[in-house]
């Protein structure tokens, strides 16, 4: 999130989002439907990091699966350049043709 992104889910109590890919703001489910209502948003000590806890509505997120955070980091090991990353809850929810129409949100 960038201050324009934060201000706007402050406001509306949906989850915006910058990308650095498309160079914009975007909401969450401005193309799929599949909106996060944001139920909770801390700050840090520092007020440097933004953690929202959201509700999905719809199918799914960004990923085709019930949430973003699939993918845990295994902890005691020494990283390495090749990490392997252990999938949790990664059960694919939604068809993404249905929903985007080829395109990704």
């Amino acid at each position: 999130m960038n201050a324009e992104a934060l201000a706007r889910t402050i406001e509306s109590g949906e989850a915006w989002y910058f990308s650095r890919s498309r160079r914009r703001l975007w909401r969450k489910g401005e193309t799929s439907g599949h909106v996060q209502r944001v139920v909770e948003m801390r700050i840090d000590c520092d007020q440097d990091a933004v953690w929202i806890k959201v509700e999905q509505v719809g199918e799914g997120a960004c990923t085709r699966r019930r949430s973003c955070f699939y993918r845990a980091v295994p902890l005691g090991k020494a990283p390495t350049k090749s990490l392997t990353l252990e999938f949790r809850d990664a059960e694919k929810a939604f068809d993404p043709h249905k929903v985007y129409g080829g395109k990704s949100e």
